[in-house]
Formats: C-alpha cells, sequence, structure tokens
C-alpha cells in the first residue's frame, strides 16, 4: 500500500484510538489500496466537532510518547492540530481537524487503520478540494478514483449534496481549469511510477467530457444524491444499469436502503 513503512506502522498504532467520529480520510485513505500510485504526505484524522478534535488528539499524543515517538506541534487551533511525529530518523506529518458530518456511507472499520471514510465519501471530497485548488496530487487522486471507485459525472452530481452551493456543471466548469501538469510538477510528488502525461490528460479529458452527459439524463430534482445498485451492492452510474436507486446523504452517513427478496 502506498503509505511508507513509518505512515503504515503509526497508522496501526493509531487505529486502537479510531472510532466512527474520528477517522482517517484524505489522501492516506485513498491510497491505502495498492492500485493507487502516489505515497500520502500526512495522516489526516476528520473529527465530527472540534471537541473530538481536542479529544482524540490527547488520546493519540499520550499513545506515541507512550510507545516512545516524539511528537512537535506546528499548529493548534480549535478543529485543527498539525504536527510532526517522528521516531529515530523517520517522520511524517500527521493533522486531527474537524469536517462536516454529513456524508452517504457510515465510516468503514478497517483492521490497518481503524476507522476511515468510505472510499464513495472520499472520492466526493476529492472532487471538491480539486474544484477549490490546483494541486496535481489532486488530479492523480480524481483520475484513479473515476476509474476505480465511480465515474466523475455521478461524482459530480452526489458532489452538489455535500456542498449546494454548486450546480453539476458549475463544478464541473472549475474542475476544467485543472489538470495542466508538467513534469515538474510530478516530481514534487512520492510516485510509486510516474505516469505517462499525455495519457494521464487524455484520462482527465474523457472524465471530464462524461460529465455533461450525465448530467443531461438526470432529473434536476435528484441533483445531489448517489445511485446504488442492489443487485451489484455498490454505487453505479444509473444508466448502466436497471434497478439504481438514488441514495442521499445525512450526519453520519446512511446504509443503502435494500429491500429483502
Amino acid at each position: 500500500m502506498p503509505l511508507t513503512d513509518f505512515q503504515a506502522a503509526l497508522a496501526r498504532l493509531l487505529a486502537a484510538n479510531r472510532s466512527q467520529d474520528s477517522h482517517l480520510a484524505g489522501g492516506a485513505a485513498i491510497l491505502l489500496e495498492p492500485s493507487t500510485r502516489r505515497f500520502s504526505n500526512d495522516l489526516d484524522y476528520f473529527h465530527d466537532s472540534e471537541r473530538r478534535v481536542a479529544e482524540a488528539f490527547g488520546a493519540d499524543r499520550a499513545l506515541l510518547e507512550e510507545r516512545g515517538y516524539s511528537l512537535r506541534v506546528d499548529l493548534n487551533q480549535p478543529g485543527f492540530i498539525r504536527a510532526v511525529v517522528a521516531r529515530g530518523d523517520q517522520a511524517t506529518k500527521v493533522e486531527w481537524s474537524r469536517d462536516s458530518s454529513w456524508r452517504f456511507m457510515p465510516t468503514v472499520r478497517d483492521e490497518r487503520v481503524g476507522y476511515l471514510l468510505h472510499p464513495v465519501d472520499l472520492a466526493v471530497n476529492r472532487v471538491l478540494a480539486l474544484a477549490g485548488r490546483d494541486e496535481p496530487r489532486d488530479l492523480l487522486d480524481a483520475v484513479h478514483l473515476h476509474m476505480a471507485v465511480l465515474e466523475l459525472g455521478p461524482l459530480c452530481w452526489a458532489a452538489c449534496g455535500k456542498d449546494p452551493g454548486f450546480t453539476p456543471l458549475s463544478l464541473l466548469e472549475l474542475l476544467r481549469r485543472r489538470g495542466r501538469l508538467r513534469s515538474e510538477d510530478l516530481a514534487r510528488l512520492r510516485l510509486v511510477d510516474p505516469p505517462d502525461l499525455a495519457s494521464l490528460k487524455q484520462q482527465w479529458l474523457a472524465a471530464l467530457e462524461s460529465v455533461e452527459p450525465f448530467v443531461e439524463s438526470r432529473p434536476p430534482d435528484e441533483i445531489g444524491c448517489l445511485y446504488y445498485s442492489p443487485r451489484q451492492r455498490r454505487f453505479v452510474d444509473p444508466n448502466t444499469v436497471d434497478d439504481a436507486v438514488p441514495h442521499y446523504g445525512r450526519p453520519g452517513g446512511v446504509l443503502p436502503a435494500v429491500e429483502s427478496p
């Protein structure tokens, strides 16, 4: 998995303190799977309130110091704490932050890291992050998620449920401004294997081109939902299956309703 050995060991240790409202998110959660191509710069733990940020940081700090790690706090403010955790000559950044409890799915129990955001919520968050900033790592992740988790059209459609200030097409316009990568941009990332820039560009353009047809195919009163296939037991493009049903998010997330046969 594209965490460093040090990050993976640290995440396993901190798994003991994770819960449904204190979970791994961000790039590290996306990059747990072996099919990803870049290493995460840090471990990001999300919490549902400022109080939980402070509680989780206190518990994690005590555990780390008990196990011989050092911890240097770089920033400490209500709802956000950033520190560098080290042991010997190895170190990584760790962040504890507050994020909205609104999500599509409940957090997922994972033996490697405790709890983490569901892959579909990670994907929606990454699309929103890419719309707001032009970071090469976000683009690499977005292309991976489009191909491995859910296509960009359904993700843009669903992202408007988490951030109702967007429409799918206004989100698309921001995403179209991303993707101008150069080799020196990739050189700043820790990659398992550098992608071919021409191929990456074509994958991104194809993902973008798929969004508008998807939006035009869906009823406007369903903006902000995902679509779940009970038969396939996963989130899908509803134009490719005949049993897809809308799935809306809420605080804490909700499991899809599946009728008994």
